[in-house]
């Protein structure tokens, strides 16, 4: 990802900073990173040959707590990303109300070209080069694009051994049996689908969506919002969608999701039947077609930059909610709001994740397992707690909900840094 990444960040928390009147001594803070690191990271592949792969640790601001952040295994993965990513998730936590700062992680990686013994290696090497600057008390990692929670665990495992002792709570997101909760794996998802029932004031029944991304994110997303009373129409996955008028099966489509003969969206005739079955008349559509269907909600939750300058005049919902990180170019984002398109941000949207790893920080802290109803609950307050704020906040600025959410973390950030004393 180039440099444009972070610039259009700091542009908007110029603009931001400017309209909340942060202190000028604290906008230098934040804009920029206290310690940015870039290691090599060697592994011996499995034909003997030595591979050495880029890995990265932003650690951007902690004047709130100890830095989080999620780490990505993926080929995209650079410096400007991660740097731009451990931004957002200071503004994030911030506005969330969260004890902590914000970080983000890589490494620059196809996780799925990689045996199960090199990727273990490849996420214990991780760990060797970053174990000085993270931990507990420090930075609490947690999966992203292409890690799940058996690398969590492998990292867990690794930090442990370097600490001495076992240390659950220097990662999130990890499985149960490690002290994971399963909630955590819902918990982005499912934070945005209450967040978008609280904005709707709970209206969601016969709601139209189209959800761009069927992964753990958007899967869950689609799972609530049809229990909620939406009627998903529209879902994809890498290479391609389904789109049904009339509906589709969520709760049986993650059936097929997860049974052996599944496949991918685009992979018909068969599987087109398969669904035709539950959900009536399908039809295959690209991931571009997704996003101008014409429904009331769009839902992207794969990956950034999908609606851009080209394509978001013809995006026909009136509810976009960004469950992908920066799904939204500053310029069609410009064009969203002009055409009186409401954007639940993703720094608002998607929060439910790291509200989500707060919370199993917290049990592993303090030794407590907490019911999944415990944990939904609390994560639903968080959320339209939050939505209250923005609202709020858009009201008192007359502005859209992405910049009223940058006001409501910058204002508290201003605070913040105040307080400490970071001059």
């Amino acid at each position: 990802m180039s440099h444009q990444f972070v610039d259009q960040i700091l542009r908007l928390f110029d603009e931001t900073a400017e309209r909340v009147g942060l202190d000028l001594r604290v906008r230098e803070v934040l804009r920029n990173s206290k310690r940015i690191l870039e290691f090599g990271i060697p592994i011996v592949r499995d034909d003997g040959s030595v591979s050495v792969f880029h890995g990265y640790r932003v650690q951007h601001n902690d004047v709130l707590g100890p830095y989080k952040g999620g780490i990505r295994f993926s080929p995209s993965v650079d410096m400007y990303e991660v740097q731009g990513l451990a931004m957002l998730m200071t503004w994030k936590t911030s506005l969330l109300r969260l004890p902590f700062g914000g970080a983000k992680g890589g490494i620059a990686v196809d996780p799925s070209a990689l045996s199960e013994r090199e990727l273990e290696q490849l996420a214990r090497g991780y760990v060797d080069a970053a174990y000085p600057v993270i931990g507990p008390e420090k930075d609490i990692p947690a999966p992203d694009l292409g890690t799940n929670p058996q690398i969590m665990a492998w990292m867990m495992d690794q930090f442990s051994r370097l600490n001495g002792y076992a240390t659950p709570a220097a990662f999130t997101g990890k499985p149960v049996a490690l002290g994971g909760v399963k909630a955590r794996l819902v918990s982005t998802g499912y934070g945005g689908s209450v967040l978008l029932r609280a904005f709707m004031n709970g209206g969601m029944n016969g709601v139209r969506v189209a959800v761009q991304g069927f992964g753990n994110v958007g899967s869950n997303a689609a799972k609530y919002l049809s229990r909620f009373g939406a009627n998903v129409v529209a879902i994809s996955d890498a290479t391609g969608g389904i789109y049904a008028p009339d509906g589709i099966a969520i709760e049986e489509e993650l059936e097929y999701q997860r049974g052996e003969s599944r496949k991918n969206f685009s992979e018909s005739p068969a599987s087109l039947t398969e669904r035709s079955d539950r959900s009536g008349n399908i039809a295959i559509v690209t991931n571009e077609e997704l996003l101008e269907l014409d429904v009331d909600v769009l839902v992207p939750a794969a990956i950034e930059d999908v609606i851009t300058s080209e394509n978001a005049g013809r995006v026909k919902a009136k509810i976009v909610l960004e469950l992908a990180n920066a799904p939204t170019t500053a310029e069609a984002d410009a064009i969203l709001a002009n055409r009186g398109i409401a954007v639940l941000p993703d720094v608002l949207a998607n929060a439910g994740g790291v509200v989500g790893s707060y919370f199993e920080w917290v049990q592993n802290l303090e030794r407590l397992a907490w019911q999944e109803k415990q944990f939904l609950e609390r994560l639903e307050k968080g959320m339209e707690g939050a939505l209250a704020d923005v609202l709020d906040a858009a009201e008192r600025y007359d502005t859209d909900l992405r910049r009223a959410s940058y006001a409501v973390a910058l204002e508290r950030l201003n605070d913040a840094v105040i307080a400490r004393g970071f001059m």
